[in-house]
């Protein structure tokens, strides 16, 4: 079972201060599309669409390391439609003593990424850290060998986590790993390890250094105040450290780069730029109430004001946006249909796909049910879209009431574009106009579908794919 994710107290009053931002003229700033923002591509040049969840076992290490993620997570995910894994992987196990890397560890990532290379999902792999590392309290990530708190206190707080960020020695921790010149090259050296043993996997879609970074507040900083200045000052040039010994070993596969939590609640970055070809920006999504259990409020403006902030780092610097968590506590309340339509509808305007949190079998933030099956409101992540598009994408729309789905294109000659279709009780019919043809006009009911669209003239044209159920 997660481990839950409440950022309640702590938080909470946090973010109070900038609930203001939330006003009128902030909601009518939402993007009807997003010029500027490049889409993320791969290998032949086309752009992808990637639509998934994250894989995360927090609960066992060592010898059982990485034991809730099974063949059965990544079958299932792609069963139901779903092409990308955002992988936990966390530092303390693959170095659990300085200098010394786990080889046991390096099989079991390999292990997961056959299975995704198997079933056809793209996976991300994150260096996951929850409160720094297993020096505070349960936490996973960086190792204790890594970890210096300068002798200041830390306190649990078993009913609010993610307090335990605000406690003075976890951030005496981060300022360390940020500017001693070791842990500097301790971090860039596991990364080196990392990425040149799953360079050649072909399941890897890329890297992200660290999940969630923080730091330490100076006195008289809010959070978010401070967030900007770590971001800037200390985040930003780690990962150039990160990126420069990743290139070193590793030339093809892109980079993830997060913000501190303090942008997922709206608040536009301070990162700088990161001088690599290959750059994704990275951000979570995530409303301090709904963390805290609360119901989605689609008239509070949060998510408007998310999307009008999130635009402002990729647009300014020419990268591609994938949103690599989100996703409610409680999924079965009154409102939270109306914001899975309102989430993925919006992300979709800026970004090149997501990786909700988490694919498991349980309660709270789990995909699935113990018997299998979506917990309330999740199913409707699985709906019908292109992981790859051959051309430049033009419109893109699915209507749930009808279950039909259109997709329009310029095409690029001899280029072929990719459709999704989840498992219906009817089955598809695919209808294709333009200078294209589709590999197959029918999904069979009850089967997920691949339909392979291939151009066939030789100059760009617009081409026009229909998806409705089937007879």
């Amino acid at each position: 079972m997660p481990k839950r994710r409440s950022r309640t107290a702590a938080f909470l009053a946090a973010i109070s201060c900038v609930l203001t931002l939330f006003a009128p003229e902030a909601a009518g700033a939402q993007a009807s599309g997003a010029p500027g923002i490049p889409r993320l591509t791969d290998e032949h040049g086309r752009a992808l669409t990637l639509r998934g969840w994250n894989l995360a076992d927090k609960e066992h290490r060592g010898e059982r390391a990485l034991e809730d993620i099974t063949e059965r997570s990544l079958r299932d995910m792609a069963g139901r439609g779903f092409d990308f894994a955002r992988l936990a992987v966390f530092w303390d196990d693959l170095e659990p003593r300085r200098g010394e890397y786990s080889e046991t560890y390096l099989r079991k990532i390999e292990r997961v990424l056959d299975w995704a290379a198997k079933y056809r999902v793209r996976v991300l792999v994150d260096a996951h850290q929850d409160v720094y590392g297993p020096a505070f309290g349960d936490h996973r990530g960086i190792p204790a060998w890594a970890t210096r708190t300068d002798g200041l206190p830390y306190r649990q707080h078993p009913d609010d986590w993610f307090a335990e960020y605000f406690e003075p020695a976890v951030q005496a921790a981060f300022e360390h790993l940020y500017e001693d010149a070791d842990l500097r090259l301790a971090q860039a050296r596991m990364w080196q390890v990392l990425a040149g043993r799953l360079a050649g996997h072909p399941a890897v879609l890329g890297y992200d250094p660290i999940n969630e970074p923080m730091g330490r507040l100076r006195p008289g900083e809010d959070m978010f105040t401070a967030a900007r200045r770590i971001e800037a000052t200390q985040v930003t040039p780690m990962y150039r450290r990160i990126a420069k010994a990743i290139r070193a070993v590793d030339r093809k596969h892109w980079i993830f780069i997060e913000p501190t939590p303090a942008a997922g609640e709206g608040k536009p970055t301070g990162l700088g730029r990161v001088a690599d070809p290959k750059i994704v920006y990275a951000p979570h999504f995530y409303n301090a109430a709904m963390e805290a259990g609360r119901d989605y409020d689609p008239a509070s403006g949060w998510l408007e004001a998310y999307e009008a902030a999130v635009v402002r780092y990729p647009r300014e610097h020419r990268v591609p946006v994938v949103v690599g968590e989100w996703g409610p506590l409680d999924s079965s309340l009154p409102h939270m249909g109306r914001f899975y339509e309102d989430a993925v509808a919006s992300i979709g305007r800026y970004a090149s796909g997501w990786a909700s949190w988490q694919w498991c079998y349980g309660e709270t933030y789990c995909a699935m049910d113990r018997q299998g099956r979506f917990r309330p409101n999740k199913e409707r992540t699985a709906r019908p879209y292109a992981p790859a598009v051959a051309g430049t994408p033009g419109a893109e729309a699915y209507d749930p009431g009808a279950r039909s789905y259109r997709l329009t294109y310029r095409a690029s000659p001899g280029g072929t574009t990719e459709l999704s279709l989840p498992s219906a009780p009817h089955g598809w019919r695919v209808a294709v106009t333009g200078p294209a043809r589709a590999g197959t006009g029918t999904v069979r009911p009850g089967r997920r579908g691949t339909v392979l669209v291939h151009a066939t003239g030789r100059v760009v044209g617009v081409v026009t794919v229909v998806a409705a159920p089937g007879a």
